[in-house]
């Protein structure tokens, strides 16, 4: 399939802001008071309401993304922040906050309005201790079931020691066992364990199978092998210099977007400028960044699929290093790139400009004929296609149910990209198109992935050409950021940018320290992995292994 061959890009109609105003008059007596979030009106309710004020929410005024959850503690309550938006247009947002009696930390579960609260929600639970009445399957997630506290609550224990038994695994070769069905209908039924191994799994991870002869009637991954608690090492350190640079070992595939993320949410949260200079060096090293992150979900996507190594994956491999040279030049780092600084970025272009200039159009002209290229080996490709057309397949409206972004999200019909729809940096003013294809399967996946390399060479050939014309005397690389930041005391906000994988968004409070109160991260690998036992019911193992590898996922992404 050939680049023009693409569907034509998809349009987002024009959506009518919510005003604060009406929603109160929307949710009426449901509101018991008000909060001062600086990104969104936020109301708050009773915990014993959040179901019925949510679907209020969703089905009267449109609010149909559950972007994230943030669960905090203080020190006379609890706190859960439901962040909503509108796929159609993600600057309407609006906030609903549920305290709990520090005594009875329970609220009702929004599961059954939203599903992605599922995974939010026993998040919430595992790391703050937040109940949820109605949840379905309220356990731990990232953190062993025998574990004792909560890391994130204020009395948590950090010395004490921790036992894990594995009763769960204390006997794995058991008799077999046969399971009555419907009707007393007997059915064999078999678990199987994928994992937890970290080749062809992007990470580490355990797929909990359970199989009906050859097809999957149930997945469970299992997940926080890899968690660090990322969070609270954020709220150890200062806004200023220690808390970006642990973004870049989220997504450690693609993670200069993170970068931003972080950045933005502090810059909103403490009103700080960024030049517009700095902003297109900003959104050409991002740009060069998602091209990272797609080179090497193509790479492993085919070696998921058909074991596809030699070629391929060290095509993918060899393009991708082209871009590290490249990002190697500009931030002096090949992986933890650390190059966005609060209110700019560190440094300019290195010198001398000519050469970089002339590096990066070496590479924007030989990324045609590559793509076409890679069209011909992988999406052409008989075996490919037989594996992923039709396989994988998530409905736009089950899509948006999980909280589903970026390439998954697209690859569904959804036309949502925070890049054009909650415009940050330089991007208004550049020309370039999303991404959509409507075949909802994992073909599809793969289409937008490469397609949005196009667009991000699109990108970077834009910004070149600004840098280079850019006036000497005009050059500012950061705005002027005090030394030590101290947001004012319970000052909050939640912000988000349109990473490789998705939405990447990040909730902060401030205490009037120079430390947050409250850090919480969104990762965009969380929510479209929630997805995968919707792609993968019914499916065969080796379309299970496609459906998980077209999500492109990352570990650190996902466990933080």
């Amino acid at each position: 399939m050939s680049l023009e061959e693409s569907q034509p890009e998809a349009t987002t109609p024009a959506v009518e802001q919510t005003t604060e105003e009406e929603l109160a008059d929307l949710l009426g007596d449901l509101v018991v008071d008000r909060d001062d979030h600086k990104n969104a009106p936020a109301f708050v309710i009773r915990p014993d309401t959040v179901q019925e004020t949510l679907s209020t929410l969703r089905d009267e005024a449109g609010f149909d993304h559950l972007s994230c959850l943030s669960a905090q503690e203080y020190g006379d309550r609890y706190e859960s922040i439901y962040h909503l938006k509108k796929y159609a247009d993600p600057t309407d947002e609006v906030s609903i906050v549920v305290p709990t009696p520090s005594d009875r930390p329970v609220s009702q579960s929004a599961e059954p309005v939203f599903r992605t609260a599922d995974w939010h929600e026993r998040e919430a639970y595992d790391l703050v201790g937040i109940e949820y009445e109605g949840h379905p399957d309220l356990r731990r997630i990232l953190l062993p079931e025998t574990w004792q506290g909560h890391p994130l609550s204020l009395d948590y224990d950090q010395n004490r020691p921790q036992i894990v038994t594995l009763r769960e695994s204390r006997n794995p070769l058991q008799p077999d066992r046969r399971v009555s069905g419907e009707d007393d209908q007997e059915t064999d039924t078999m678990l199987l364990n994928i994992g937890p191994h970290h080749p062809a799994t992007h990470g580490v991870l355990h797929l909990n199978c359970i199989l009906d002869g050859e097809q999957v009637a149930h997945v469970d991954p299992d997940i926080g092998y890899l968690h660090r608690c990322e969070e609270q090492m954020c709220q150890n350190g200062t806004y200023r210099y220690q808390i970006i640079p642990y973004s870049d070992r989220w997504d450690y595939t693609a993670n200069i977007p993170n970068e931003w993320a972080v950045a933005r949410a502090i810059e909103h949260l403490a009103d700080l400028d960024v030049p517009e200079y700095a902003d297109v060096l900003r959104t050409m090293s991002v740009e060069l960044g998602r091209m990272l992150g797609h080179f090497l979900a193509v790479g492993t996507f085919a070696l998921d699929v058909y074991g596809d190594f030699t070629a391929i994956f060290m095509y993918a491999v060899r393009d991708r290093e082209k871009v590290q040279n490249i990002m190697e030049d500009l931030t002096g780092q090949r992986m933890m790139f650390y190059y966005f600084r609060l209110g700019g970025v560190v440094w300019d272009l290195p010198e001398p400009r000519d050469e970089f200039f002339e590096k990066v159009r070496d590479f924007l002209e030989e990324l045609p004929p590559t793509l076409e290229e890679y069209h011909d080996l992988i999406t052409g490709n008989e075996i490919l296609q037989s594996r992923t057309v039709g396989t994988g397949v998530l409905p736009p409206e089950v899509a948006k149910d999980y909280g589903v972004t970026g390439p998954v999200a697209r690859a569904s019909g959804i036309d949502y990209d925070l890049r054009r729809d909650d415009p940050y940096g330089y991007y208004p003013e550049l020309d370039w198109n999303v991404c959509v294809e409507d075949g909802c399967d994992n073909y599809s996946r793969l289409l937008v992935r490469l397609r949005e390399v196009e667009e991000s060479a699109k990108i970077v050939g834009q910004c070149i050409d600004l840098l280079e014309d850019w006036p000497e005397d005009e050059r500012n690389i950061q705005s002027n950021v005090p030394r030590t930041l101290r947001p004012e005391d319970d000052t909050e906000t939640y912000k988000a940018v349109e990473a490789a994988k998705g939405e990447m968004g990040i909730y902060v409070r401030a205490d009037g320290t120079d430390s947050p109160a409250r850090f919480k991260i969104r990762s965009p690998c969380f929510n479209n992995l929630h997805s995968l036992p919707e792609m993968s019911n019914g499916e065969y193992v080796p379309d299970l292994i496609a459906s998980l590898g077209s999500l492109d996922i990352v570990l650190g992404s996902v466990d933080r």
